[in-house]
């Protein structure tokens, strides 16, 4: 599967997303981290994303590889990530990462959080 197509079992990071990851575990010296990527309660629309790198493995943990990139999802986050594109955008407007969430029935102006 290319990290550029989507699906409805699991997260998609992009290519331009999986080289960010990359990047910032080379600068900091790691290679046993992966990319968590979770749902927790909060936020202006009542759910928010996080994003932070985690090197541990919980029970029901769902791991992707891309292009050497792992990417972990908690089993309660699953059903809120399933087909969810994330992006790496660097423009003059913005830097960052981005997530296209099929299941998100609304956002705020942030795009933090999400319903």
């Amino acid at each position: 599967m290319s990290a550029d197509t989507t699906t409805s079992d699991g997260i998609v990071l992009t290519d331009a997303a999986a080289l960010k990851v990359k990047t910032l575990l080379e600068a900091e010296g790691r290679n046993d981290l992966a990319l968590r990527v979770a749902v927790q309660p909060g936020g202006c629309s009542g759910l928010r994303y996080q994003l932070f790198f985690d090197d541990r493995s919980l029970d029901g943990d769902v791991t992707k590889d891309y292009n050497g990139v792992g990417v972990v999802t908690d089993r309660m986050s699953v059903p809120y990530l399933g087909g969810a594109t994330i992006d790496f955008v660097d423009t003059i407007e913005k830097q960052g990462f981005t997530i296209d969430n099929p299941n998100a029935g609304g956002s705020c102006a942030c795009g933090d959080s999400f319903s």
